[in-house]
């Protein structure tokens, strides 16, 4: 069953399980989401459920984001993403929220990657640098030569996809098979085992996961909440 939701990444914290076990989780907080469209293979030549998140001023907004949000009933979102193929059973204007997980479920988090401004092509393409002796030492960070092959020289121009400095980051990018640790109705927000991408109060979107082999057992975490009493 393919299923989706909008949030926003709050940031990183550990929990434990009874066994001792301490577990690396994200918080991801998910407010309900609007249903804004319901999209068919009849309609639109594909299946899709179209979901809006955070409410927005409307003179932040343009008329056609308003107006696409008013036929469902609701205000202009934030964040608005379709997820593909979903069955989920609902209509323009219900709303979806955290519930729809369970702890265990295997899920993919897509988000936007950190921008890191101009990089150079070590970092960005993880390329090997100069010898800084035996006469080596002015091109230590450089790129080297771009025609080691002999087809760029024959062909005369820079082949596509050559490791080059650039902008690195602030791309989409999707963290694969998430094992879910927890699902907090009463405060909607999901804690997901590991990193997701993008920084801190950045908007992504909880689906299904594609690949996975399988949900997991759910662990049993200690409620941290309750402090002993000790006499």
């Amino acid at each position: 069953m393919v299923k989706g939701l909008l949030g926003r990444k709050l940031g990183m914290t550990q929990v434990f399980t009874e066994d001792g076990l301490l577990i690396p989780v994200t918080v991801i907080e998910a407010e309900p989401n609007v249903v804004l469209q319901v999209k068919t293979v009849d309609t639109d030549g594909y299946n899709a459920v179209q979901l809006g998140f955070e409410d927005v001023k409307e003179k932040n907004s343009t008329k056609p984001e308003i107006g696409h949000a008013q036929k469902a009933g609701t205000g202009p979102k934030r964040f608005v993403r379709e997820v593909r193929d979903c069955d989920l059973d609902v209509k323009a204007g219900d709303t979806v929220s955290v519930n729809i997980f369970a702890p265990g479920e295997q899920v993919d988090v897509i988000g936007t990657s950190k921008g890191k401004g101009y990089m150079g092509t070590i970092y960005r393409n993880n390329a090997h640098q100069g010898p800084k002796t035996h006469g080596g030492s002015k091109n230590i960070r450089h790129i080297g030569s771009l025609a080691t092959n002999g087809i760029t020289s024959r062909q005369g121009r820079i082949m596509k996809g050559t490791a080059m400095p650039g902008h690195e980051g602030h791309k989409r990018t999707t963290a694969p098979n998430l094992t879910v640790i927890k699902v907090d109705t009463d405060n909607n927000y999901v804690l997901v085992k590991g990193n997701v991408p993008g920084p801190k109060k950045g908007m992504v979107m909880i689906r299904t996961a594609k690949t996975s082999k399988g949900d997991k057992a759910p662990v049993v975490l200690i409620d941290r909440t309750e402090k002993e009493v000790t006499e």
